[in-house]
């Protein structure tokens, strides 16, 4: 039986769909991915290169911070029909580490087993390119897809070696791909709404409890919908805030009292936002 699997680095999607979008690479907190439709998407590019094959799965390759917490947008896609999650890490510089040999790896082991005919690669880095030749050895026709424009963003010799190429423009990147309000611009609007909020009969003189829920309510009220399903799929295997949106929250708290958060007061902060999520989706 013929069958496609399907190859995502997820580095290469958000950092040249950011680019294809706006003309820069943008970080990742400044992007909002819609899981379901990129899935739609690499499941049509599959069946129009190999039409005569059946989807096998689809891999995901990202980083996460400490190579085992997924963020939200990472919890949605992993409980997606079809979608197999596979996580490298992230080191302290933010550089994205592990993901070019896991997909080396399987893509030469689903060859070596004859559990595919085809493979369409999302990615761009040389590095992959051993893992293209040898599954072709094993009689892999690989399909490379990038994102335009393709010129400086993937390998000469990647793309020499792949069976056919493909491009999504702009216009597709544009159906799950959009950027967000930046993160400090975030942190001005909830301090600027906290700090005009009238504080009464606080649990401490300065207000600073209740100065941390207002400022947690703001920001959960300025979540996207699919931020907050991205936050339930994340409960359905961890606990607490994603870390993702953790790392964005501490500032904006810190910066609404006007200091960094004692452990208590980290835990009081969690622990709201926890309460308003779960407010938000009862509604």
């Amino acid at each position: 039986m013929e069958r496609c699997a399907v190859f995502v680095d997820a580095g290469y999607l958000f950092a040249q769909g950011s680019t294809a979008l706006t003309g820069s690479k943008k970080a990742r907190t400044q992007l909002s991915l819609d899981p379901s439709v990129v899935i739609s998407e690499l499941k049509a590019i599959a069946a129009a290169k190999a039409p005569d094959a059946k989807l096998l799965r689809i891999y995901w390759y990202d980083g996460a911070f400490g190579g085992s917490r997924p963020t939200t947008d990472q919890a949605t896609l992993a409980i997606l029909d079809d979608v197999k999650l596979r996580l490298g890490f992230i080191n302290s510089h933010g550089q994205q580490k592990g993901v070019d040999s896991l997909i080396v790896t399987d893509m030469i082991e689903l060859a070596r087993l004859k559990s595919i005919s085809d493979a369409v690669l999302l990615s761009g880095d040389e590095d992959v390119r051993v893992g293209v030749q040898i599954a072709q050895n094993y009689g892999v026709r690989i399909h490379l897809l990038g994102i335009a424009p393709i010129r400086g963003s993937q390998s000469q010799q990647l793309m020499q070696e792949a069976d056919t190429t493909s491009e999504w423009g702009a216009d597709v990147v544009a159906k799950f791909l959009s950027t967000r309000e930046d993160s400090e611009e975030v942190i001005k609007v909830a301090v600027e709404k906290t700090t005009s909020a009238v504080v009464v009969e606080t649990e401490d003189s300065d207000g600073t409890s209740a100065k941390i829920e207002i400022t947690v309510s703001t920001f959960v009220a300025e979540l996207g919908e699919s931020d907050i399903q991205g936050v339930k799929a994340y409960w359905e295997t961890d606990r607490g805030v994603p870390s993702e949106l953790d790392r964005k929250l501490l500032p904006i708290c810190g910066a609404a009292i006007g200091r960094k958060l004692e452990r208590e007061e980290m835990t009081h902060m969690r622990t709201c936002f926890k309460n308003y999520v779960e407010k938000r989706l009862s509604e």
